[in-house]
């Protein structure tokens, strides 16, 4: 068992199980001495910033969370979800839980994750629906209001409409979950598959990520709208909402962007 503290998307048991964490049990916190900032560069451009702390060490500074008590299984599937040694390193520190405003509970060693330097941009906002699971999971966790109302004020990235993505012309061949499994470096999406090999530099752990597999329920499962409870049964039989489509849409225009269109993916033998 360990202890994490989460500050961004993770203060949402909701994105916590969309990850496939399932805590023990889940507290506020506080940091004291650090800040929140939006400046961790997501891997896809549309999606802006997402969350980061930092140090200032002024004791006026805070950052509220949530303290979660994981199973220590949990550690391997955190560590993957937030890119560990990549885009966040893991670190260590001491946070106070608050059950009460009058709580004098003694400090807490927990775990928790920082922006690496080469994936910092202080240009950085965060996307609209990354800033709705920010503030879902602080009111779930009845953190403080003036921290909220102050989350609720954050400006965030700006979003151009995408046009509906249409495969290349040509001939392409179908792919099934068996064949795209053997091709580590094809992923796929919605129904097209890429191939990550010449992928700009900064997507290297994606290629471990996404490599071989179809993403489409990972990224539905991360929609400010989602309840963890898509199934491959809703894609293959077609039982998306329009904002499902839209969003799911939007990442296949993202990924002809950084990948290569190699063919199509065949859902009913998946």
């Amino acid at each position: 068992m360990f202890h994490y503290f989460g500050f961004g998307s993770n203060m949402s048991r909701l994105s916590l199980k969309a990850k496939g964490v399932e805590p023990l049990s889940s507290r506020r916190a506080e940091l004291s001495g650090w800040r929140l900032r939006f400046n961790v560069r997501h891997f896809f451009r549309h999606e802006g910033g997402v969350g980061n702390i930092e140090r200032t060490g002024h004791p006026g500074d805070r950052v509220l969370g949530v303290l979660h008590e994981c199973p220590d299984d949990a550690l391997d599937l955190l560590d993957a979800a937030e890119a560990c040694g990549y885009g966040y390193d893991r670190i260590e520190v001491a946070v106070k839980p608050q059950q009460r405003a009058d709580d004098s509970s003694h400090a807490v060693s927990a775990l928790t994750y920082v922006g690496t330097p080469a994936f910092i941009d202080d240009r950085c906002r965060p996307s609209r629906r990354y800033l709705n699971i920010v503030l879902d999971g602080a009111r779930q966790a009845e953190l403080d209001e003036g921290y909220i109302r102050a989350l609720a004020r954050q400006p965030t990235h700006v979003v151009d409409d995408y046009p509906e993505f249409t495969p290349p012309p040509g001939s392409y061949p179908t792919f099934t979950r068996d064949t795209l499994a053997a091709q580590p470096l094809f992923t796929a999406l919605y129904g097209a598959v890429f191939d990550m090999t010449e992928a700009r530099h900064q997507h290297e752990f994606l290629k471990g990520f996404f490599g071989g597999r179809d993403m489409t329920l990972f990224h539905l499962k991360r929609l400010d709208s989602s309840r963890a409870e898509e199934t491959m049964e809703d894609i293959r039989n077609g039982h998306l909402n329009a904002v499902q489509r839209q969003y799911l849409n939007a990442y296949l225009n993202e990924y002809a962007r950084e990948y290569r269109y190699v063919g199509r993916y065949d859902y009913r033998q998946d």
